[in-house]
């Protein structure tokens, strides 16, 4: 157990909740790029909409309390709990946020999950050195980041040709008009998964606080407050919108057709939900990519543009790497004060 004043406890709190918002902000473009590039709904209305939905994760979780074991891998799945210290979690969050203002600045899609997971592993080994890595947890995570948008990929492309079979018969109108509302509904899907996903990763990092400063005892477990603010952050930062990543990912990657955007979110959300159900805290900006790579290539693989695919992924290799580096420079920090 660390001893923490109070006050630096809500400071630290504090900035993890505001990792959160900037998670939703950066990650907006997960939720709603495909309805905003299609025209569906204006991009007010697409992220308000979207927050609703990251936001009504909470209530899914409290049918399914068995949905919160992504919190429970970030807190102690990753980096052995014994070695986390408020100086780690700073660490942690300093290299994530960090990271996650560089790429977007730069309009870069890149994971804020995986920022945070590269800060937790990069002050955890400066503090603990290379045993306190979690090797089970991280190379679950490690494998999902191939795994994911692969997946994503797959699943539009059999999406399209699923749902295109199913609706040969009926007019070009009434498919228009049946991919529109299908559209929307599973673009409401993957934002809830996205809130569900996502905001487990601070609940984590402020449970396992709590418990390395003493303020929780007993089974990982995290409190109700600690949910409902994060899914309160992250509900907030998806509001704000993350212009230019929303631009990358809805028009520059692919143009998208309703059906497009539809098999892309419908399959996006099916890879989200199954990850959030095995505790794996799965990158939600890979699995959309994936699916819009994968509904693009679906009508004609010279319909993606390969180049800027490649930027995102090259972006996607060095995210743990460049994070975990910024945080153990933060966490080295904290040693000389």
């Amino acid at each position: 157990m660390h001893e923490l004043a109070f006050p630096l406890l809500v400071g630290l709190i504090a900035v993890a909740l505001a990792f959160d918002y900037l998670n939703g902000l950066h990650d907006a473009a997960n939720s709603i790029a495909t309805v905003v590039a299609t025209r569906l709904l204006s991009p007010v209305k697409a992220v308000l909409f979207a927050a609703v939905f990251n936001f009504a994760a909470y209530f899914l979780t409290i049918a399914f309390p068995s949905l919160h074991a992504v919190a429970a891998t970030i807190g102690k799945g990753l980096v052995d709990k014994d070695v986390i210290t408020p100086a780690v979690i700073f660490g942690a969050l300093g290299g994530a946020m960090s990271w996650n203002v560089i790429t977007w600045l730069r309009g870069i899609p890149s994971s804020s999950s995986h920022a945070l997971i590269g800060g937790l592993i990069g002050a955890g080994v400066a503090h603990g050195g290379m045993g306190s890595i979690q090797w089970i947890g991280l190379n679950k995570t490690l494998v999902a980041i191939v795994l994911s948008p692969t997946l994503g990929m797959l699943l539009a492309m059999l999406v399209m040709l699923a749902s295109s079979w199913l609706l040969h018969r009926v007019t070009a109108f009434q498919a228009e008009r049946s991919f529109r509302a299908l559209h929307l509904l599973s673009s409401a899907c993957y934002s809830l998964s996205h809130g569900l996903n996502d905001a487990q990763k601070t609940m984590g990092i402020i449970t396992v606080l709590l418990y390395s400063t003493g303020r929780l005892s007993g089974e990982f477990e995290v409190p109700h407050w600690v949910a409902i603010s994060c899914y309160v952050a992250i509900a907030l930062g998806t509001m704000t919108g993350g212009w230019k990543i929303i631009e990358t990912m809805g028009s520059r990657i692919t143009k998208l057709s309703q059906h497009q955007g539809f098999s892309a979110s419908m399959s996006g959300s099916i890879i989200v939900f199954s990850a959030s159900a095995l505790g794996i805290p799965v990158s939600t900006t890979h699995t959309i990519t994936g699916a819009i790579i994968g509904a693009g290539t679906a009508r004609r693989a010279s319909a993606v543009r390969w180049g800027v695919a490649k930027n995102v992924a090259t972006a996607w290799v060095i995210t743990i790497p460049a994070s975990a580096a910024i945080a153990a420079l933060f966490y080295a920090a904290t040693l000389a004060f």
